[in-house]
């Protein structure tokens, strides 16, 4: 069972920077890993994911060009750059890990099989 646990999250004002940091409890080579967000009242939805061997990568439309996903695989490791923050990305960030054996690379939220508990984004002035 891979555990995954996220952090860097917080208080942003609109137009600032957070780096989110998930790390993993055991291997990260064979599986596709993602970030997905939730906001109050609304369906957690697909922010960026990154393939096994960090050659595809997917972005919302809503992020693209702000945030940037990246991987490290000997660390263990999967990052979210976020920048030019604004309200609307206010959510609870999640990362996600999917085995990508026998499976064709995607960011849907439900192929995703180990989760973390979130953490927190707040963009407010």
């Amino acid at each position: 069972q891979l555990q995954l646990v996220e952090s860097g999250g917080g208080l942003v004002q609109p137009g600032g920077s957070l780096r989110l940091a998930c790390a993993a409890s055991g291997t990260v080579d064979y599986v596709d890993l993602g970030w997905f967000r939730q906001a109050p009242g609304k369906e957690r939805e697909a922010v960026s994911c990154v393939s096994v061997n960090g050659v595809r990568t997917t972005y919302a439309d809503s992020v693209k060009g702000r945030f940037t996903v990246s991987r490290d695989n000997a660390r263990k490791m999967v990052y979210l750059q976020l920048n030019s923050l604004k309200p609307e990305d206010t959510a609870v960030y999640y990362c996600a890990a999917t085995p990508s054996a026998g499976r064709t690379y995607n960011c849907d939220p439900l192929r995703y099989d180990y989760w973390g508990q979130g953490t927190q984004v707040t963009v407010s002035s």
